[in-house]
């Protein structure tokens, strides 16, 4: 039995297929202006993956910003609780999760059946997440898979002295023109970031173990940024920006059969 995920995010839509629960194919692309539009053509993306259609899929669920767009989708569910199914499915232990998107990050608190149980997030404010990688990515003029490795080679990480998505490019152009590399803006970049994201955690209250999700949790520099300010391990799954989408595939297999997937 198939079942289909659909996570429309601000940044990135994303698309899942699981076959009786287990992953079999996905898709991320941009959202671009178009949400509909975007949801049809990942989906499609997805779904041609594994030579399929959406005749052969018996339940889709739908999640994130523009989900209401979504026209192909019989139930919708907040990402947290698509977070918290796939974290759960993932890593049954974890107890915290660190989701990094793209317009915002936020801190999750689990119960020992991936229930969300309280969040904190820092949506007014982009310094803690992807939309601050994203700028200093064009401001240094390389692209974002690039960060985490450069970020790894950094022997002197510049001290910021502002954790603000906006100030901190400006103190980055004077940090360069100084003689930083940018190997050590963007690991100074990632101190600020986990400071940031880790208050988060502080304030949702942290438990083991603890994950990181969203596509920020791609960036690897960011993850043993995170990792050095908690003093703890961060999990991260296989492809972290697919969770949401991937909660939401297993929630709708969970409706068809009545059963908890675990």
């Amino acid at each position: 039995m198939y079942t289909l995920g659909i996570d429309v995010g601000s940044g990135y839509s994303k698309a899942v297929v699981c076959e009786n629960g287990a992953l079999r194919s996905s898709a991320v692309m941009p959202s671009g202006g178009n949400y509909g539009e975007t949801a049809r053509n990942v989906v499609e993306a997805a779904l041609g993956k594994v030579n399929l259609s959406l005749r052969d899929v018996a339940r889709t669920m739908t999640t994130g910003y523009g989900a209401s767009t979504v026209d192909v989708a019989d139930d919708s569910a907040t990402d947290m609780a698509c977070h918290g199914v796939a974290m759960h499915h993932l890593f049954p232990s974890v107890r915290t999760v660190i989701d990094i998107g793209s317009q915002f990050s936020r801190a999750v608190r689990l119960n020992e059946a991936g229930k969300v149980t309280y969040f904190v997030m820092n949506e007014k404010c982009a310094g803690g997440s992807g939309k601050f990688l994203q700028v200093i990515a064009r401001m240094l003029k390389i692209s974002l898979d690039e960060i985490g490795p450069l970020s790894l080679t950094a022997t002197k990480p510049v001290e910021f002295t502002t954790a603000c998505a906006v100030f901190a490019e400006s103190e980055a152009v004077s940090r360069i023109a100084e003689g930083a590399t940018p190997a050590d803006i963007v690991a100074g970049i990632h101190k600020a970031m986990a400071s940031k994201i880790a208050t988060l955690v502080t304030r949702v209250g942290f438990a083991p173990d603890c994950a990181a999700t969203g596509g920020g949790a791609r960036d690897l520099g960011l993850v043993k940024a995170l990792q050095t300010e908690l003093a703890t391990p961060v999990l991260v799954g296989p492809e972290p920006q697919i969770t949401a989408a991937l909660g939401a595939a297993l929630m709708a297999w969970e409706r068809v059969t009545g059963r908890q997937h675990l």
